[in-house]
């Protein structure tokens, strides 16, 4: 997995967590215990820290970066999935970001909320605890309890879990030829 070092500070990856040999990750960056980050995500902490936190995943093709003075912190649990933007974010437990949707700078994702595909959370939105949230710009539709949305948010963290620990041990690179 490419790694970088930016400025002396370098990426720090506990050894439970996935982190696919495509992914990279520079500068001032923690994925934690149980984490996983996925094929062409690229983490880029160069201006504040990015944290993924114990369980999350970052899904292929996902980019975070951290703004000046703006830290990302993607919470236990929680889902960014394929080919999202987060951008100077808090993402609570258990949030799930789905398929290319972009949070913006100092928004804050409730815990087990959902951000529906191709939402657009701008800069500064505060999303309660729990709730189902569409569009661009995004909007609260209501409480995720009861909807097919709720559904992602109780499985999607178990599921990537284990499927990280499968990739830790069955993933091998088919030589050419």
């Amino acid at each position: 997995m490419p790694l970088y070092s930016f400025e002396g500070r370098a990426p720090r990856v506990d050894p439970t967590a996935f982190v696919a040999p495509t992914a990279t990750l520079i500068g001032d960056v923690t994925v934690e215990a149980g984490a996983s980050v996925w094929f062409n995500a690229v983490l880029r902490g160069d201006y504040a820290p990015i944290v993924i936190r114990v369980g999350a995943n970052v899904q292929d093709g996902s980019v975070l970066h951290a703004p000046p003075g703006i830290p990302v912190d993607i919470g236990p649990g929680a889902t960014v999935a394929h080919m999202c933007v987060v951008h100077g974010a808090h993402v609570g437990a258990e949030a799930l970001i789905a398929n290319h949707s972009t949070v913006l700078d100092g928004a804050v994702i409730g815990r087990r909320s959902l951000i529906a595909a191709h939402s657009l959370v701008v800069g500064g939105t505060k999303i309660p605890d729990e709730v189902l949230v569409t569009g661009a710009p995004a909007k609260i539709r209501g409480p995720i309890g009861g909807t097919g949305a709720e559904m992602w948010v109780n499985t999607n963290p178990q599921a990537y879990q284990e499927l990280a620990q499968r990739y830790l041990t069955g993933l091998s690179e088919v030589p050419e030829g």
